[in-house]
C-alpha cells in the first residue's frame, strides 16, 4: 500500500483532494490530509476508509518528521514559505515531494542530494507555474523538431470571473490569495523585445499593457510579470529576440489599479500611524497635497494622478469605498494591508459565483523561409465556489504527477520542473480528460 501525505487542505486543494480520493481504492493508496483545521473534511472522508484527516502544525518538528516518515510521497499545498522546511524533512527521511509552487533557492540547492538518494522533488506543477510550462514546451519542442526558429513567445495567464459572474466594474474577484493580488508586480519587470532587454519599474507597470482577444470570451489586457528573462534557458530559447510572460486582466482593471499605485496604497514597506482610528477617506487624503476646501476629493485625486475627474478609472476607485468614511480598524497596518481588507469585502465571491482561468500563448516562428503566428489558448470555467477553475487547474496536475510518481512512470530524480516530454506529456494527456485542453490557431504572416 502506497501512502500519500497531503499538507494543506485549503481552497486550492479541493479538486486535488477529490482526485486523490477517487483513486485510493483502485490504486491501493492510503491518504493522510493534514492542516491547521480539517473539520471541513469530515463528511467528505467518511466514505473512504483509506483516508484520514489530522490537525497539523508544520513547524512542529516531531509531528512533521513523524508524518513525513510514514509517507511514500508528500504533496505540499502549504504557503510557499513552508516548502523549504518540508523539503528538508523529505530529504532527510528519503521521501518524494510534489508541489505547485516556484522552486525557491533553498530547495534548488538540494538537487544533488536528492539525486544521490533517488528522490523526486517535482515543483512548479500547478497552473502558473505548471500548465503554462508544460503547454508551452509541448509547442516549442514540436516546432524545434520541425526545424522552425522561434522568434517571439508571449505567455499570459489570468484567474478571472466567468462571464455570468462578472458583475462588478473591476471585472474581478478574489479567487486566490488576496495579499498576492495586492502586491502583484512589485519590483521591476524584465523581458526581451526584438532583441533589446526591456525593464518596466513598478510605478509604470500597469500603464504598459497589451490587449488580446480570446475567441468567445472577448478582450483581455496583459501586463508583464517580474522576470521573463530567466525562462529563456530552461525553455531552450536562449537566443529568442522576444520573450515575455505576464498576467491577464479584463480591460479597465490595470488602468484603475495604476491609480492605487500612484496614490501609494499598494505599499507594504511601512505601517500607518493610528490605522485603527483612520478612515479610508482620511488615508487617501493623507497622500494628497494640502486640501482645497472648495474641491471634492475625487477631483483632487484626479489632479494628483493626472486624470479628468470623470475618468472611468476613478469610478472604479470610488466604487471600492476608498473615498468613504469607513474605518480601517487594523492595528499597525501597512497601506497594502489596509487596501487588502477593503477589497476582500468588495471582491468577495458569492456562493453562486463561478471563476474562469484564461491562458494564452502567442508564438512567432520561421518555417522554410516563411513567417508564421501560432496562438494557443485555454479557458477553464469553474463549476461552483468549491469546484473552481483555479482549484482544477492547480490541483489536477499535482494529483496526476503524484499518481505517475507512485506508479513508477516518472523516473527522473532531483529538484525538477516539468519541462521534459516524459514529465509533461502524460500530465497534459490526462488533463484533457478533465476538459483542460488548448485550442491552437496558426496563420502565415
Amino acid at each position: 500500500m502506497k501512502k500519500i501525505l497531503l499538507l494543506g487542505a485549503g481552497r486550492s486543494a479541493t479538486v486535488l483532494i477529490d482526485y486523490l480520493l477517487a483513486h485510493t481504492t483502485s490504486h491501493n493508496w492510503q491518504l493522510s490530509i493534514a492542516d491547521v483545521a480539517v473539520h471541513h473534511l469530515e463528511e467528505k472522508l467518511r466514505p473512504f476508509p483509506q483516508a484520514r484527516a489530522l490537525v497539523f502544525n508544520v513547524e512542529d518538528e516531531a509531528q512533521r518528521s513523524s508524518e513525513i516518515d510514514a509517507a511514500d510521497v508528500v504533496i505540499s499545498m502549504l504557503p510557499a514559505l513552508f516548502h523549504p522546511l518540508v523539503a528538508q524533512s523529505c530529504l532527510a527521511l528519503g521521501k518524494h515531494l510534489v508541489t505547485a509552487s516556484y522552486v525557491p533557492p533553498q530547495i534548488k540547492t538540494l538537487d544533488a542530494e536528492a539525486k544521490a538518494k533517488g528522490l523526486t522533488f517535482l515543483m512548479e506543477c500547478g497552473l502558473d507555474p505548471g500548465i503554462d510550462h508544460m503547454s508551452a514546451l509541448k509547442i516549442i519542442h514540436q516546432l524545434q523538431r520541425q526545424g522552425c526558429a522561434v522568434t517571439s513567445f508571449k505567455s499570459f495567464t489570468g484567474g478571472l470571473m466567468a462571464p455570468a459572474s462578472d458583475n462588478n466594474p473591476w471585472h474581478y474577484k478574489f479567487t486566490w490569495n488576496p495579499r498576492n493580488v495586492v502586491l502583484a508586480g512589485q519590483g521591476t519587470a524584465k523581458f526581451i523585445e526584438q532583441g533589446t532587454i526591456k525593464y518596466i519599474p513598478y510605478p509604470q507597470l500597469f500603464k504598459r499593457t497589451e490587449t488580446f482577444t480570446v475567441e468567445g470570451f472577448g478582450e483581455f489586457d496583459g501586463y508583464a510579470n517580474r522576470d521573463s528573462l530567466s525562462y529563456r534557458e530552461p525553455y531552450g530559447l536562449q537566443n529568442i529576440p522576444t520573450m515575455l510572460r505576464g498576467t491577464l486582466r479584463r480591460p479597465g482593471y490595470c488602468q484603475a489599479w495604476q491609480v492605487l499605485v500612484q496614490l501609494g496604497l499598494t505599499d507594504d514597506s511601512y505601517s500607518l500611524e493610528d490605522a485603527t482610528e483612520l478612515t479610508y477617506r482620511q488615508l487617501v487624503e493623507s497622500y494628497l497635497p494640502a486640501a482645497d476646501p472648495g474641491k471634492p476629493l475625487r477631483q483632487r485625486v484626479a489632479e494628483y494622478v493626472g486624470l479628468p475627474p470623470q475618468a472611468k478609472e476613478l469610478e472604479l476607485v470610488e466604487w471600492t469605498g476608498l473615498f468613504d468614511e469607513l474605518p480601517i480598524g487594523l492595528p499597525n497596518a501597512t497601506p497594502a494591508q489596509a487596501l487588502e481588507k477593503l477589497l476582500v469585502q468588495k471582491w468577495k465571491l458569492s456562493p453562486s459565483d463561478k471563476d474562469m482561468i484564461v491562458m494564452l500563448h502567442q508564438f512567432e516562428f520561421e518555417r522554410e523561409g516563411t513567417r508564421h503566428k501560432l496562438s494557443s489558448s485555454l479557458v477553464v470555467l469553474g463549476e461552483d465556489e468549491v469546484q473552481t477553475a483555479m482549484a482544477k487547474t492547480v490541483g489536477l496536475p499535482v494529483g496526476i504527477a503524484t499518481k505517475l510518481l507512485l506508479e513508477g512512470k516518472l523516473q527522473r530524480s532531483g529538484v525538477l520542473v516539468p519541462l521534459q516530454e516524459d514529465l509533461y506529456l502524460p500530465i497534459l494527456e490526462e488533463l484533457e480528460q478533465y476538459g483542460i485542453r488548448f485550442e491552437e490557431r496558426e496563420v502565415q504572416m
